[in-house]
């Protein structure tokens, strides 16, 4: 299902004296923070002053927090974005959204299960998929994933044989 809203990061430390905090991106990628010009934390809209890459963090510095103490009262709060915001390309989706989604065999129109977890690896990710059985099914657009329609919340796949965790 379509969110409105998107974890994409959580504030994890200070950094310095002046109020900056360390923020440990959700997906890995601390590029793509840098590119929004408004977040949320707790539900209140928030516009860095200051967005940076910094190792694998993003250093933020947020109107009115001027110091390490006040970073500090920030750590462990989660960033968010609108998902309409993001501008990700057709086909593409935040994992939060693929979630609950329902799985069919697109040969027999068969429901599989829904999308209990997702999973990075280095190849692709991974959808777990739980339903009488449990299918692990790589996030291969055209091998795998044949359609994704988040407005019905369903996904068709073509099942190989070995996706299903209890095979051999």
């Amino acid at each position: 299902m379509k969110l409105e809203t998107i974890n994409v990061g959580r504030i994890v430390n200070a950094h310095g004296i002046r109020g900056e905090v360390r923020v440990q991106p959700r997906d890995g990628d601390p590029y793509f923070l840098t590119e929004f010009k408004t977040f949320y934390i707790d539900g209140k809209p928030v516009t860095p002053t200051a967005n940076h890459v910094h190792k694998s963090l993003v250093l933020m510095k947020f109107p009115g927090v001027d110091d390490m103490n006040a970073a500090l009262t920030l750590k462990d709060k989660v960033l968010y974005i609108r998902r309409e915001d993001a501008h990700l390309p057709e086909g593409e989706y935040f994992d939060d959204e693929l979630l609950g989604v329902e799985v069919y065999d697109e040969a027999t129109g068969a429901l599989l299960g829904e999308i209990k977890q997702v999973e990075t690896y280095p190849a692709s990710k991974v959808y777990t998929v739980k339903g009488e059985k449990e299918y692990l099914v790589p996030a291969v657009k055209d091998a795998f994933i044949r359609s994704v329609d988040l407005d019905k919340n369903r996904m068709e796949i073509h099942l190989w044989e070995g996706l299903a965790t209890d095979e051999h």
